[in-house]
Protein backbone atom coordinates (compact mmCIF):
# COMPACT_ATOMS: atom_id res chain seq x y z
CA UNK A 1 0.00 0.00 0.00
CA UNK A 2 2.80 2.40 0.87
CA UNK A 3 4.49 1.68 -2.48
CA UNK A 4 1.22 2.32 -4.36
CA UNK A 5 0.70 5.68 -2.65
CA UNK A 6 4.29 6.67 -3.46
CA UNK A 7 3.74 5.64 -7.08
CA UNK A 8 0.57 7.74 -7.36
CA UNK A 9 2.30 10.77 -5.84
CA UNK A 10 5.08 10.42 -8.41
CA UNK A 11 2.43 10.07 -11.13
CA UNK A 12 0.85 13.38 -10.07
CA UNK A 13 4.17 15.07 -10.88
CA UNK A 14 5.46 13.14 -13.87
CA UNK A 15 2.24 12.89 -15.91
CA UNK A 16 1.91 16.64 -16.72
CA UNK A 17 5.69 16.89 -17.09
CA UNK A 18 5.93 14.09 -19.65
CA UNK A 19 2.82 15.20 -21.55
CA UNK A 20 4.16 18.74 -21.79
CA UNK A 21 7.36 17.47 -23.43
CA UNK A 22 5.32 15.29 -25.80
CA UNK A 23 3.15 18.24 -26.85
CA UNK A 24 6.11 20.57 -27.27
CA UNK A 25 8.17 18.09 -29.31
CA UNK A 26 5.20 17.16 -31.52
CA UNK A 27 4.30 20.79 -32.17
CA UNK A 28 7.90 21.65 -33.06
CA UNK A 29 8.02 18.73 -35.50
CA UNK A 30 4.75 19.96 -37.02
CA UNK A 31 6.16 23.47 -37.28
CA UNK A 32 9.39 22.32 -38.93
CA UNK A 33 7.55 20.02 -41.33
CA UNK A 34 4.63 22.19 -42.45
CA UNK A 35 4.74 25.76 -41.08
CA UNK A 36 8.37 26.92 -41.11
CA UNK A 37 8.74 27.17 -44.89
CA UNK A 38 5.43 28.99 -45.34
CA UNK A 39 5.51 32.81 -45.00
CA UNK A 40 3.13 33.99 -42.26
CA UNK A 41 -0.30 35.40 -43.07
CA UNK A 42 -0.05 35.05 -46.84
CA UNK A 43 -2.82 34.38 -49.30
CA UNK A 44 -3.42 30.65 -49.71
CA UNK A 45 -2.04 28.85 -52.77
CA UNK A 46 -4.40 28.47 -55.74
CA UNK A 47 -6.33 25.21 -56.00
CA UNK A 48 -6.65 23.06 -59.10
CA UNK A 49 -10.43 23.30 -58.79
CA UNK A 50 -12.91 25.01 -56.49
CA UNK A 51 -15.81 22.72 -55.55
CA UNK A 52 -18.93 24.25 -54.01
CA UNK A 53 -18.69 24.67 -50.22
CA UNK A 54 -21.69 25.06 -47.91
CA UNK A 55 -21.02 27.32 -44.94
CA UNK A 56 -23.27 26.20 -42.06
CA UNK A 57 -24.05 28.25 -38.96
CA UNK A 58 -26.43 26.73 -36.37
CA UNK A 59 -27.93 29.45 -34.17
CA UNK A 60 -29.76 29.54 -30.86
CA UNK A 61 -30.37 32.97 -29.32
CA UNK A 62 -27.57 34.59 -31.32
CA UNK A 63 -29.40 37.86 -32.01
CA UNK A 64 -26.50 40.00 -30.81
CA UNK A 65 -23.89 38.26 -32.96
CA UNK A 66 -25.57 36.67 -35.98
CA UNK A 67 -25.46 39.69 -38.31
CA UNK A 68 -21.70 40.09 -37.90
CA UNK A 69 -21.21 36.34 -38.34
CA UNK A 70 -23.14 36.27 -41.62
CA UNK A 71 -21.24 39.33 -42.87
CA UNK A 72 -17.92 37.55 -42.37
CA UNK A 73 -19.20 34.35 -43.97
CA UNK A 74 -20.37 36.25 -47.05
CA UNK A 75 -16.97 37.99 -47.29
CA UNK A 76 -15.08 34.75 -47.96
CA UNK A 77 -12.56 35.02 -50.82
CA UNK A 78 -13.35 31.46 -51.88
CA UNK A 79 -15.21 31.67 -55.25
CA UNK A 80 -17.90 28.99 -54.87
CA UNK A 81 -19.97 28.83 -51.68
CA UNK A 82 -23.44 29.06 -50.19
CA UNK A 83 -24.56 29.82 -46.63
CA UNK A 84 -27.15 27.92 -44.58
CA UNK A 85 -28.18 29.28 -41.18
CA UNK A 86 -30.29 27.17 -38.84
CA UNK A 87 -32.47 29.01 -36.34
CA UNK A 88 -32.85 26.34 -33.68
CA UNK A 89 -35.92 27.40 -31.70
CA UNK A 90 -34.45 30.77 -30.62
CA UNK A 91 -36.48 32.79 -28.12
CA UNK A 92 -34.89 36.12 -29.13
CA UNK A 93 -34.93 37.89 -32.51
CA UNK A 94 -32.42 35.53 -34.18
CA UNK A 95 -35.05 34.18 -36.60
CA UNK A 96 -36.30 37.63 -37.63
CA UNK A 97 -32.74 38.85 -38.18
CA UNK A 98 -31.88 35.85 -40.34
CA UNK A 99 -35.01 36.37 -42.46
CA UNK A 100 -34.01 40.00 -42.98
CA UNK A 101 -30.44 39.02 -43.83
CA UNK A 102 -31.66 36.77 -46.66
CA UNK A 103 -32.68 39.90 -48.57
CA UNK A 104 -29.17 41.35 -48.16
CA UNK A 105 -27.15 38.21 -48.90
CA UNK A 106 -28.38 36.15 -51.87
CA UNK A 107 -26.14 33.22 -50.91
CA UNK A 108 -27.95 32.82 -47.57
CA UNK A 109 -30.71 30.27 -46.90
CA UNK A 110 -32.40 29.92 -43.52
CA UNK A 111 -33.92 26.85 -41.84
CA UNK A 112 -36.21 27.42 -38.85
CA UNK A 113 -36.91 24.92 -36.06
CA UNK A 114 -40.02 25.62 -33.98
CA UNK A 115 -38.39 24.20 -30.84
CA UNK A 116 -34.88 23.72 -29.49
CA UNK A 117 -33.55 20.56 -31.17
CA UNK A 118 -29.85 20.90 -30.34
CA UNK A 119 -26.77 21.77 -32.39
CA UNK A 120 -26.32 18.24 -33.74
CA UNK A 121 -29.83 18.18 -35.21
CA UNK A 122 -29.28 21.62 -36.73
CA UNK A 123 -26.08 20.43 -38.39
CA UNK A 124 -27.83 17.30 -39.64
CA UNK A 125 -30.64 19.27 -41.25
CA UNK A 126 -28.27 21.76 -42.84
CA UNK A 127 -26.07 18.95 -44.21
CA UNK A 128 -29.07 17.32 -45.85
CA UNK A 129 -30.14 20.64 -47.39
CA UNK A 130 -26.63 21.54 -48.54
CA UNK A 131 -25.83 21.60 -52.23
CA UNK A 132 -22.08 21.39 -51.62
CA UNK A 133 -20.10 18.22 -51.00
CA UNK A 134 -18.03 20.11 -48.42
CA UNK A 135 -19.51 21.59 -45.23
CA UNK A 136 -17.73 24.32 -43.28
CA UNK A 137 -19.45 24.61 -39.90
CA UNK A 138 -19.03 27.60 -37.58
CA UNK A 139 -20.77 28.81 -34.43
CA UNK A 140 -23.22 31.69 -34.37
CA UNK A 141 -20.73 34.03 -32.66
CA UNK A 142 -17.76 33.22 -34.91
CA UNK A 143 -16.09 35.65 -37.28
CA UNK A 144 -14.42 33.69 -40.06
CA UNK A 145 -11.22 35.00 -41.61
CA UNK A 146 -11.70 35.84 -45.29
CA UNK A 147 -9.29 33.10 -46.44
CA UNK A 148 -10.38 30.41 -43.96
CA UNK A 149 -12.53 28.47 -46.44
CA UNK A 150 -9.71 28.46 -48.98
CA UNK A 151 -7.20 27.09 -46.44
CA UNK A 152 -9.62 24.36 -45.35
CA UNK A 153 -10.31 23.31 -48.92
CA UNK A 154 -6.60 23.04 -49.71
CA UNK A 155 -6.67 19.90 -47.54
CA UNK A 156 -10.05 18.61 -48.70
CA UNK A 157 -9.11 18.53 -52.37
CA UNK A 158 -5.72 16.93 -51.66
CA UNK A 159 -7.09 13.42 -51.12
CA UNK A 160 -10.37 11.48 -50.94
CA UNK A 161 -9.69 10.12 -47.42
CA UNK A 162 -9.63 13.54 -45.78
CA UNK A 163 -12.90 13.53 -43.86
CA UNK A 164 -12.48 16.73 -41.86
CA UNK A 165 -10.20 19.70 -41.25
CA UNK A 166 -10.22 21.69 -38.03
CA UNK A 167 -9.26 25.36 -37.93
CA UNK A 168 -7.56 27.76 -35.55
CA UNK A 169 -9.94 29.54 -33.13
CA UNK A 170 -8.76 32.86 -31.70
CA UNK A 171 -10.25 34.71 -28.74
CA UNK A 172 -12.04 38.02 -29.44
CA UNK A 173 -12.84 39.19 -25.91
CA UNK A 174 -9.75 39.96 -23.80
CA UNK A 175 -10.85 42.59 -21.31
CA UNK A 176 -10.52 40.42 -18.19
CA UNK A 177 -7.85 38.14 -16.72
CA UNK A 178 -9.89 35.07 -17.69
CA UNK A 179 -10.06 36.32 -21.28
CA UNK A 180 -6.30 36.95 -21.43
CA UNK A 181 -5.59 33.50 -20.00
CA UNK A 182 -7.77 31.88 -22.65
CA UNK A 183 -5.79 33.60 -25.41
CA UNK A 184 -2.71 31.78 -24.18
CA UNK A 185 -4.63 28.58 -23.57
CA UNK A 186 -5.94 28.35 -27.14
CA UNK A 187 -2.41 28.86 -28.39
CA UNK A 188 -0.22 26.88 -25.99
CA UNK A 189 -2.63 24.13 -24.98
CA UNK A 190 -5.24 23.61 -27.70
CA UNK A 191 -3.13 24.65 -30.70
CA UNK A 192 -0.03 22.87 -29.43
CA UNK A 193 -1.93 19.65 -28.71
CA UNK A 194 -3.58 19.62 -32.13
CA UNK A 195 -0.21 20.03 -33.82
CA UNK A 196 1.29 17.23 -31.74
CA UNK A 197 -1.67 14.89 -32.24
CA UNK A 198 -1.54 15.50 -35.99
CA UNK A 199 2.11 14.38 -35.96
CA UNK A 200 1.47 11.34 -33.74
CA UNK A 201 -1.44 10.05 -35.80
CA UNK A 202 -4.92 11.02 -34.56
CA UNK A 203 -6.63 14.21 -33.32
CA UNK A 204 -8.82 13.92 -30.23
CA UNK A 205 -11.37 16.40 -31.56
CA UNK A 206 -12.00 19.03 -34.18
CA UNK A 207 -12.89 22.49 -32.90
CA UNK A 208 -16.67 22.66 -32.94
CA UNK A 209 -16.51 26.39 -33.59
CA UNK A 210 -14.72 25.92 -36.95
CA UNK A 211 -14.49 22.61 -38.79
CA UNK A 212 -14.88 21.51 -42.40
CA UNK A 213 -16.35 18.12 -43.31
CA UNK A 214 -16.70 15.98 -46.42
CA UNK A 215 -20.43 15.27 -46.70
CA UNK A 216 -19.91 11.74 -47.96
CA UNK A 217 -17.76 11.01 -44.88
CA UNK A 218 -20.42 12.41 -42.54
CA UNK A 219 -23.06 10.34 -44.32
CA UNK A 220 -20.86 7.25 -44.04
CA UNK A 221 -20.68 7.50 -40.24
CA UNK A 222 -24.33 8.46 -39.75
CA UNK A 223 -24.06 12.25 -39.22
CA UNK A 224 -23.77 13.96 -35.83
CA UNK A 225 -25.08 12.21 -32.72
CA UNK A 226 -27.97 14.04 -31.06
CA UNK A 227 -27.42 12.46 -27.62
CA UNK A 228 -23.80 13.56 -27.01
CA UNK A 229 -23.17 16.78 -25.10
CA UNK A 230 -20.20 17.57 -27.37
CA UNK A 231 -21.10 16.63 -30.93
CA UNK A 232 -17.68 17.78 -32.18
CA UNK A 233 -15.73 15.26 -30.09
CA UNK A 234 -18.10 12.46 -31.06
CA UNK A 235 -18.01 13.12 -34.81
CA UNK A 236 -14.19 13.30 -34.67
CA UNK A 237 -14.04 9.84 -33.13
CA UNK A 238 -16.66 8.37 -35.46
CA UNK A 239 -14.80 9.59 -38.52
CA UNK A 240 -11.40 8.36 -37.36
CA UNK A 241 -12.75 5.03 -36.11
CA UNK A 242 -14.03 4.59 -39.68
CA UNK A 243 -10.53 5.45 -40.97
CA UNK A 244 -11.24 8.95 -42.27
CA UNK A 245 -8.34 11.36 -41.87
CA UNK A 246 -8.66 14.59 -39.83
CA UNK A 247 -6.20 17.43 -40.29
CA UNK A 248 -5.36 20.69 -38.56
CA UNK A 249 -4.97 23.96 -40.47
CA UNK A 250 -3.62 26.84 -38.32
CA UNK A 251 -4.08 29.36 -41.15
CA UNK A 252 -7.87 28.86 -41.04
CA UNK A 253 -8.55 31.55 -38.43
CA UNK A 254 -11.84 32.09 -36.68
CA UNK A 255 -12.49 34.76 -34.03
CA UNK A 256 -14.76 33.62 -31.20
CA UNK A 257 -16.29 34.78 -27.91
CA UNK A 258 -15.48 32.87 -24.73
CA UNK A 259 -16.82 32.98 -21.15
CA UNK A 260 -15.23 35.54 -18.87
CA UNK A 261 -17.04 34.65 -15.67
CA UNK A 262 -16.14 31.74 -13.42
CA UNK A 263 -19.70 30.40 -13.63
CA UNK A 264 -19.74 30.51 -17.43
CA UNK A 265 -16.28 29.00 -17.68
CA UNK A 266 -17.21 26.20 -15.27
CA UNK A 267 -20.30 25.26 -17.32
CA UNK A 268 -18.34 25.28 -20.57
CA UNK A 269 -15.40 23.21 -19.29
CA UNK A 270 -17.70 20.76 -17.52
CA UNK A 271 -19.51 20.17 -20.80
CA UNK A 272 -16.19 19.62 -22.59
CA UNK A 273 -15.01 17.19 -19.91
CA UNK A 274 -18.28 15.27 -19.91
CA UNK A 275 -18.18 15.05 -23.70
CA UNK A 276 -14.72 13.49 -23.58
CA UNK A 277 -15.78 10.91 -21.00
CA UNK A 278 -18.93 10.06 -22.98
CA UNK A 279 -16.86 9.38 -26.08
CA UNK A 280 -14.44 7.11 -24.21
CA UNK A 281 -17.35 5.18 -22.71
CA UNK A 282 -19.14 4.83 -26.04
CA UNK A 283 -16.15 3.63 -28.05
CA UNK A 284 -14.35 1.45 -25.50
CA UNK A 285 -15.49 -1.79 -27.14
CA UNK A 286 -14.46 -0.57 -30.61
CA UNK A 287 -11.05 0.52 -29.29
CA UNK A 288 -10.24 -3.08 -28.36
CA UNK A 289 -10.12 -4.02 -32.04
CA UNK A 290 -6.80 -4.08 -33.88
CA UNK A 291 -8.25 -1.91 -36.65
CA UNK A 292 -8.57 0.93 -34.12
CA UNK A 293 -4.90 0.78 -33.04
CA UNK A 294 -4.06 4.25 -34.39
CA UNK A 295 -6.58 5.66 -31.92
CA UNK A 296 -5.07 3.89 -28.91
CA UNK A 297 -2.55 6.59 -27.98
CA UNK A 298 -5.20 9.34 -28.03
CA UNK A 299 -7.54 7.23 -25.90
CA UNK A 300 -4.73 6.27 -23.52
CA UNK A 301 -3.70 9.90 -23.03
CA UNK A 302 -7.27 10.87 -22.14
CA UNK A 303 -7.68 7.96 -19.73
CA UNK A 304 -4.38 8.90 -18.07
CA UNK A 305 -5.67 12.46 -17.68
CA UNK A 306 -8.78 11.10 -15.92
CA UNK A 307 -6.57 9.07 -13.56
CA UNK A 308 -4.43 12.15 -12.89
CA UNK A 309 -7.48 14.22 -11.93
CA UNK A 310 -8.59 11.63 -9.38
CA UNK A 311 -5.05 11.27 -8.04
CA UNK A 312 -5.07 15.02 -7.43
CA UNK A 313 -8.42 14.64 -5.68
CA UNK A 314 -6.89 11.96 -3.48
CA UNK A 315 -3.98 14.23 -2.59
CA UNK A 316 -6.43 16.94 -1.60
CA UNK A 317 -8.42 14.53 0.56
CA UNK A 318 -5.25 13.31 2.31
CA UNK A 319 -4.23 16.90 3.02
CA UNK A 320 -7.63 17.62 4.60
CA UNK A 321 -7.51 14.44 6.66
CA UNK A 322 -4.02 15.35 7.84
CA UNK A 323 -5.41 18.56 9.30
CA UNK A 324 -7.77 16.58 11.54
CA UNK A 325 -6.15 13.19 12.14
CA UNK A 326 -2.65 11.90 12.71
CA UNK A 327 -1.73 10.00 9.54
CA UNK A 328 1.24 7.74 8.81
CA UNK A 329 4.18 9.67 7.40
CA UNK A 330 3.74 8.10 3.96
CA UNK A 331 0.13 9.34 3.83
CA UNK A 332 0.72 12.81 5.20
CA UNK A 333 0.52 15.72 2.74
CA UNK A 334 2.17 18.73 4.33
CA UNK A 335 0.79 21.43 2.04
CA UNK A 336 -1.00 21.97 -1.27
CA UNK A 337 1.05 25.08 -1.99
CA UNK A 338 3.65 24.68 -4.77
CA UNK A 339 6.99 23.34 -3.61
CA UNK A 340 9.84 22.27 -5.87
CA UNK A 341 7.54 19.98 -7.86
CA UNK A 342 5.17 22.88 -8.52
CA UNK A 343 8.05 25.20 -9.43
CA UNK A 344 9.38 22.72 -11.99
CA UNK A 345 5.91 22.20 -13.53
CA UNK A 346 5.33 25.96 -13.59
CA UNK A 347 8.64 26.58 -15.37
CA UNK A 348 7.92 23.85 -17.94
CA UNK A 349 4.47 25.34 -18.45
CA UNK A 350 6.02 28.75 -19.18
CA UNK A 351 8.45 27.15 -21.65
CA UNK A 352 5.47 25.57 -23.36
CA UNK A 353 3.71 28.93 -23.48
CA UNK A 354 6.85 30.50 -24.90
CA UNK A 355 7.15 27.95 -27.72
CA UNK A 356 3.49 28.28 -28.63
CA UNK A 357 3.70 32.08 -28.55
CA UNK A 358 6.65 32.09 -30.96
CA UNK A 359 4.80 29.76 -33.34
CA UNK A 360 1.46 31.56 -33.13
CA UNK A 361 2.96 35.00 -33.75
CA UNK A 362 2.74 33.98 -37.38
CA UNK A 363 -1.04 34.29 -37.14
CA UNK A 364 -1.43 36.97 -34.45
CA UNK A 365 1.50 39.38 -34.23
CA UNK A 366 0.76 40.68 -30.71
CA UNK A 367 0.66 37.29 -29.01
CA UNK A 368 3.66 38.15 -26.84
CA UNK A 369 1.73 40.69 -24.77
CA UNK A 370 -0.32 37.84 -23.24
CA UNK A 371 2.74 35.92 -22.04
CA UNK A 372 2.90 37.98 -18.85
CA UNK A 373 -0.50 36.71 -17.73
CA UNK A 374 0.31 33.04 -18.29
CA UNK A 375 2.00 32.71 -14.91
CA UNK A 376 -1.53 32.41 -13.49
CA UNK A 377 -2.62 29.67 -15.88
CA UNK A 378 -1.34 26.59 -13.98
CA UNK A 379 -3.01 27.72 -10.77
CA UNK A 380 -6.35 28.80 -12.26
CA UNK A 381 -6.92 26.37 -15.10
CA UNK A 382 -5.31 23.20 -13.76
CA UNK A 383 -7.58 23.47 -10.73
CA UNK A 384 -10.58 24.10 -13.00
CA UNK A 385 -9.67 21.25 -15.36
CA UNK A 386 -9.16 18.84 -12.47
CA UNK A 387 -12.45 19.77 -10.82
CA UNK A 388 -14.51 19.53 -14.02
CA UNK A 389 -12.99 16.15 -14.88
CA UNK A 390 -13.81 14.80 -11.42
CA UNK A 391 -17.43 15.94 -11.74
CA UNK A 392 -17.77 14.92 -15.40
CA UNK A 393 -17.05 11.20 -14.92
CA UNK A 394 -20.05 10.44 -12.67
CA UNK A 395 -22.27 12.76 -14.77
CA UNK A 396 -21.40 10.77 -17.90
CA UNK A 397 -21.82 7.42 -16.15
CA UNK A 398 -25.23 8.38 -14.72
CA UNK A 399 -26.55 10.09 -17.86
CA UNK A 400 -29.69 8.46 -19.17
CA UNK A 401 -28.99 6.79 -22.51
CA UNK A 402 -30.56 8.43 -25.53
CA UNK A 403 -31.19 11.81 -23.87
CA UNK A 404 -31.07 14.50 -26.53
CA UNK A 405 -28.48 17.25 -26.02
CA UNK A 406 -30.12 20.63 -26.64
CA UNK A 407 -28.84 24.20 -26.68
CA UNK A 408 -28.00 26.10 -23.52
CA UNK A 409 -27.05 29.71 -24.27
CA UNK A 410 -23.41 30.17 -23.14
CA UNK A 411 -21.64 33.06 -21.47
CA UNK A 412 -20.30 35.25 -24.29
CA UNK A 413 -17.94 37.23 -22.10
CA UNK A 414 -17.27 40.96 -21.91
CA UNK A 415 -16.45 42.75 -25.15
Amino acid sequence: MQYLVSLLLDYAFYYPLVMSFIWMSGSLIYYMKWERKRPPRVEPPPLEHYPLVTLIVPCHNEGEQVRETIQHLDAQRYPEFEIIAVNDGSSDDTGAQLDALQAEYPRLRVIHFATNQGKAMGLRMAAMAARGEFLLCVDGDALLDEYATHWMMSHMVSGPRVGSVTGNPRIRNRSTLLGKLQVGEFSSIIGLIKRAQRIYGRIFTVSGVIACFRKSAIHHVGYWSTDMVTEDIDISWRLQMSHWDIRYEPNALCWILMPETLRGLWKQRLRWAQGGVEVILRYTADLLRWRARRKWLVALEYILSLVWAYVMLGIGVLWLLGLVFTLPRWLYIETLLPQWHGVVLGLICLVQFGISTLIDRRYETRMGRNYYWMIWYPLAYWVLSTATTIVALPKALLKRKGTRAVWVSPDRGVR
